[in-house]
């Protein structure tokens, strides 16, 4: 069943009203017509919504709720994805996989070896592109809530956001490989309701002055194991074993 998102204060009254961009997808990608079945999501609403379609006539898809039930595909944590600049196009699916994975906030950072270097209006065009992304990958894996791609930030800034998390964690190749059991209580120690920040380095890597001041910062560096991982998988990993600790 395909899911639809819905601003705050579109379901009312046992109805269900979908507007915007999904009313075209909805009736000229999809071809779905009245009578056929949808869900959807409310922003800032803990339920989900599961509706029958009785119109699509116009700029606005009319929907009867027929059922309302909890959402339960969020993570029991808020997990922000603090990732730095990559070349090309593999910001794109470093959203994709990390939003499937259940990450709820995503921090693009300009770091010293990040090859990417945006200019304030590519990089606004960029962040629009990239929240159209995650709200894409979020209604194919049905979560619960759209994630949210923040601007460009520079690396100070970036550790200066991570101050107000629970778990602050850096991804470092050069950490001691025997820290895997560290980085394990570091992951089974983190508890339901916390916000969790990861930090991802670019192709090149963190230098030693970004790791030094990560975690003079009280950011804690953690190892991803004794292979070098590339920018577009490291953030999808640590994410992967969150779900295997966290979910039941």
């Amino acid at each position: 069943m395909f899911q639809f998102f819905t601003e705050s204060g579109q379901i009312r009254d046992g109805h269900a009203y979908i507007t915007g961009s999904d009313v075209n997808h909805i009736r000229n990608v999809l071809r779905l017509k009245a009578g056929d079945r949808l869900q959807v999501i409310q922003e800032d609403d803990p339920h989900l919504y599961l509706c029958r379609i009785l119109q699509t006539e116009g700029d606005t898809v009319q929907c009867a709720v027929e059922e309302v039930l909890p959402q339960e595909t969020e993570l029991p944590v808020k997990v922000i994805l603090i990732q730095a600049l990559p070349k090309g196009d593999k910001m794109e699916w470093i959203l994709q996989k990390c939003v499937e994975l259940g990450v709820q906030e995503v921090i693009p950072v300009a770091t010293k070896n990040a090859v990417v270097k945006l200019d304030p209006k590519k990089a606004a065009n960029k962040v629009g592109r990239w929240n159209e992304i995650a709200k894409a990958a979020a209604k194919q894996a049905k979560r619960g809530m759209i994630p949210l791609v923040h601007p460009v930030a520079s690396f100070a800034e970036a550790i200066s956001m991570m101050q107000n998390m629970d778990q602050a964690l850096i991804a470092y190749e050069h950490a001691d490989m025997n820290r895997m059991d560290e980085t394990r209580k570091i992951l089974t120690s983190i508890r339901e309701g916390q916000t969790v920040g990861i930090f991802i380095g670019p192709e090149g890597g963190f230098t030693p002055e970004e790791v030094e001041l990560a975690m003079q910062s009280g950011i804690r560096p953690v190892t991803l194991g004794r292979r070098i991982l590339r920018t577009e998988t490291a953030g999808m990993t640590i994410l992967s074993w969150l779900v295997y600790v966290l979910e039941k």
